[in-house]
């Protein structure tokens, strides 16, 4: 048994090497664990008692001494079972926990961004976007570009979008998509330039580039998604 395999079970680094010495001495008063476990004379009882919580260690008294000693091997398996009896309780507080955090999580100011490549990032992030569905409206812009890999890849996931209501601005070229033909979407149609192919909901925005090698940015950020919203209901109610 090496140190690092006691590490890797949950010990510090000095827990690991006084678990060790007493393997190795058997019954021992402090001075011979300091010694071979090459651990400061001030922690050692720090150590042993955390020893004693993990009930990797016991104890007795002779002459009002107290002598310890490790657990048998064998024994690490309670530790680990007791551990991950101690993990599992956790998650489930945690899981409690969450909804009640979130009430009191000052959403107006969460703002992150996460980039992500290819056709089964671009897919991920669309989920991402439709975690928290209800009947706000999706808003989108779109230039046709690599109009082949787009449509595709719309047509695919286009089952996740039915029971949104969802409003675009395109520019005219994009009437001629098979894929666009097929869809509940509401669009204008604009022959003048747009920002680029940019999804709207809630405070998320995706911004794609489409090509050879898709990429795509998701920014969530309620000041920064309202702009773009009021930015496409002044093109729209135009």
């Amino acid at each position: 048994m090496e140190k690092q395999d006691l590490i890797n079970l949950g010990l510090t680094d000095g827990e690991a090497k006084v678990y060790l010495a007493l393997l190795k001495l058997g019954s021992s008063s402090v001075g011979p664990i300091v010694k071979e476990a090459k651990v400061a004379y001030s922690n050692i009882y720090e150590i042993l008692n955390k020893l004693l919580e993990k009930e990797l260690v016991s104890f007795i008294i002779k002459e009002k001494t107290k002598f310890f000693q490790a657990v048998s091997p064998s024994r690490l398996n309670e530790y680990l079972e007791k551990k991950e009896d101690e993990l599992e309780k956790e998650k489930s507080e945690l899981k409690k926990l969450i909804p009640e955090l979130e009430k009191i999580q000052n959403k107006s100011s969460k703002q992150e961004a996460e980039i992500f490549i290819g056709l089964k990032g671009i897919k991920t992030a669309y989920e991402r976007m439709l975690e928290d569905i209800n009947k706000e409206e999706w808003l989108f812009f779109y230039i046709e570009e690599e109009k082949e890999i787009a449509d595709e890849f719309y047509t695919r996931v286009y089952s996740k979008f039915k029971k949104i209501p969802i409003k675009g601005i395109a520019n005219k070229e994009y009437q001629k998509s098979k894929f666009i033909q097929q869809t509940h979407f509401k669009i204008r149609y604009v022959d003048f330039p747009i920002p680029g192919n940019i999804d709207v909901y809630k405070d998320k925005l995706l911004f794609i580039s489409w090509g050879t090698a898709p990429i795509g940015i998701l920014i969530t950020s309620k000041d920064m998604a309202q702009k773009f919203k009021d930015y496409f209901y002044s093109i729209w109610n135009e």
